[in-house]
């Protein structure tokens, strides 16, 4: 029984996406108000895909003040200041930063140094010369900060609005509106509102908000939403992919609080239309009939509702002659292959693509069960890269580049590591010693501590070992980050000194830009992230050892549509959702030659979200530009 009762807590850790507030507070919202009851927790011993879940179950709520929503909302403070220290490498800009604010207070400082030195013992980022070219456009500056200067910050856009904010029948909201994209002027059309829907006989009523370019014909249209399950899909929206987002330095932090809106300059908007999708229970989303709930959540009601959405939309919006692609994040990979088998079979919808953002489409890669040793294989490139990044290699390693050391490291993990791992007890003391020792040699932690492991090292004791002589602890979704070394889990976020930085940058101004450019505003409280949704969550029905796999599904969805492409993109500092973990989902899909070309992935040097960092925003633009052709 305690082992079950592990097991299902392990599950539990690791379905929460990426943007989950402070495990254990809990948040009540009315107007401006803010009351925040944090609660310790435990320490955990889980290892999963996202965060991991508070002691008791937390649901977020956003009361809004009468005609104006709570869009968007920054997560509780601690009463001190935090101390999370994100160490740069000499010469080159942390390329993204997840969230997090510790559930003990921390100081929070970013150390950058002029220059690379041969072996300095902190944080350290390759040149990388060719991969770190300022992609802003010609009309961004760049402040002494490094934030993206945009013509039209939130100071100087003028209102551009064509006209007043036209409401139709069903309460969506039109404003019109022009942004600047790669120094190239696009004016767009925006609706935001609640679509009703009946689906499966229950109806519900969705928030969404879609972006069209004016006066083009047969453009593609990409529908967009987060993971959690429970997530709201604000993240992909101001931080990603929306014509719109925040200010941000260059290693992903904002310079203000509240953060200042800017036109995205790495938008896709002039390549796609965008409809933004809040599932039912997230954001603004919720049944017609509060007790109707349950039939809304789950992988299988989840996957119906959003694919009965995409499907509705599609007809009222007359797009059914249009490219259409689905583009999630973290859980929202797996919804988003979900949805695509649906739309094939309920409807015969077929689509063009899928954007697949910090990949879990396997649960069981990511599960380290006894007799499962999948787990501590595809993350040791993770704890490499950590290693790499905080200078704590030897000279051979610290001075290679990342991308060929990650390189070295996979061999290394897929062959003598696997195997070691395979043989189990089988394994003589002098082949455990030899690769005790390699391993150590990748990771920077010491051989004995490894073979006090029995070469199996588990994320969270990673993350505490890593930088122990400093009292630190490292990131889990971005191993960049450190955080002083304080009670709690890692792997639930209570101890990840990366967990909340989006929060900071996101929230208000969503709140803002969401009621003043978009003009939509609401008695109904928004929900960022919804725990009883969580909590309620049925994903374990299927799969092999009964977690979601999805390998078998990828394969019958791309053989059976010969246009469906899939572009799956990771961070190389993400523990969340490891890079290596994603390579292996994806290197267990057999198809056949004629279609490998249209898979393909793109990993940058960055964390669980890619977009808080500046140059992997850029990169993903340029081959943005590309995969939609």
């Amino acid at each position: 029984m305690a082992r079950l009762i592990m097991t299902l807590i392990t599950v539990c850790s690791l379905i929460l996406s990426a943007m989950n507030p402070v495990p254990g507070m809990r948040y009540e919202y009315v107007g401006q108000h803010v009351e925040s009851d944090a609660r310790g927790a435990e320490e955990s011993d889980t290892y999963g895909i996202a965060d991991a879940i508070p002691e008791e179950p937390a649901d977020i709520k956003a009361e809004a003040a009468p005609g104006k929503p709570m869009d968007n909302i920054a997560e509780a403070v601690p009463e001190e200041p935090a101390d999370i220290k994100a160490e740069a490498a000499p010469g080159k800009p942390m390329d993204n930063i997840a969230e997090a604010v510790p559930e003990e207070p921390s100081d929070i400082q970013t150390e950058t140094t002029p220059e690379k030195p041969a072996d300095s013992g902190e944080g350290q980022v390759s040149d990388n010369s060719a991969d770190s070219d300022d992609v802003s456009s010609p009309n961004n500056a760049v402040d002494e900060t490094g934030s993206s200067v945009s013509d039209n910050s939130a100071e100087e856009k003028e209102d551009t609005d064509s006209e007043e904010a036209v409401t139709d029948e069903n309460g969506i909201v039109t404003t019109k509106h022009t942004v600047t994209i790669s120094g190239n002027e696009i004016s767009y059309t925006a609706k935001a509102g609640m679509m009703e829907l009946e689906s499966d006989g229950v109806k519900c009523k969705m928030f969404y908000t879609a972006y069209t370019v004016d006066d083009e014909e047969d453009r593609p249209v990409t529908f967009a939403f987060n993971g959690g399950p429970g997530a709201s899909s604000f993240y992909l929206h101001i931080g990603c992919l929306g014509p719109r987002t925040v200010k941000l330095n260059y290693m992903g932090e904002p310079a203000t609080l509240p953060t200042e809106l800017t036109d995205n300059d790495n938008s896709i908007l002039d390549i796609t239309d965008l409809v933004f999708i809040d599932p039912v229970g997230t954001g603004f989303s919720y049944p017609e009939n509060e007790e109707d709930l349950d039939h809304f959540i789950g992988y299988d009601n989840d996957v119906r509702t959003v694919g009965d959405f995409i499907r509705q939309y599609t007809d009222q919006n007359n797009r059914w002659g249009d490219e259409k692609y689905i583009a999630g994040e973290s859980y929202g990979t797996t919804r988003a292959v979900g949805v695509c088998d649906y739309l094939a079979d309920t409807y015969a919808m077929y689509l063009n693509g899928l954007m697949l953002i910090s990949g879990a489409n396997d649960y069981s890669v990511n599960m380290p069960e006894q007799g499962n040793d999948d787990p501590y294989v595809v993350s040791l490139p993770t704890y490499a890269a950590d290693a790499w990044y905080h200078g704590k290699l030897s000279g051979d390693y610290q001075d290679m580049e990342l991308e060929a050391y990650l390189e070295e490291v996979k061999a290394f993990a897929a062959d003598e590591y696997l195997i070691a791992l395979f043989k189990g007890s089988r394994l003589t003391e002098s082949e455990k010693d030899s690769v005790a020792e390699k391993i150590s040699g990748y990771t920077g932690l010491s051989k004995d501590y490894v073979l006090d492991m029995n070469l199996r090292i588990d994320f969270e004791d990673f993350c505490r070992e890593l930088l122990k002589d400093k009292g630190r602890t490292v990131g889990r979704y971005d191993g960049r980050m450190t955080g002083p070394s304080v009670s709690g889990s890692v792997l639930n976020g209570s101890a990840d000194p990366s967990s909340h930085t989006a929060d900071i940058a996101y929230t208000d101004t969503f709140l803002e830009y969401v009621t003043e450019e978009l003009k939509f505003k609401t008695d109904r409280e928004f929900i960022p992230l919804n725990y009883d949704v969580f909590y309620a969550w049925d994903f374990l029905d299927d799969g092999y050892m009964g977690y979601i796999s999805q390998e078998e599904m990828i394969y019958n969805i791309m053989s059976n549509n010969k246009f469906l492409k899939i572009w799956v993109i990771g961070g190389y500092y993400d523990g969340a959702t490891p890079f290596y973990s994603v390579e292996w989902i994806f290197d267990h899909i057999f198809l056949s030659d004629d279609r490998k070309s249209d898979l393909s992935l793109s990993f940058y040097p960055s964390g669980h979200l890619f977009y808080l960092d500046k140059e992997s925003r850029g990169r993903f633009r340029e081959e943005a530009l590309k995969w939609y052709k």
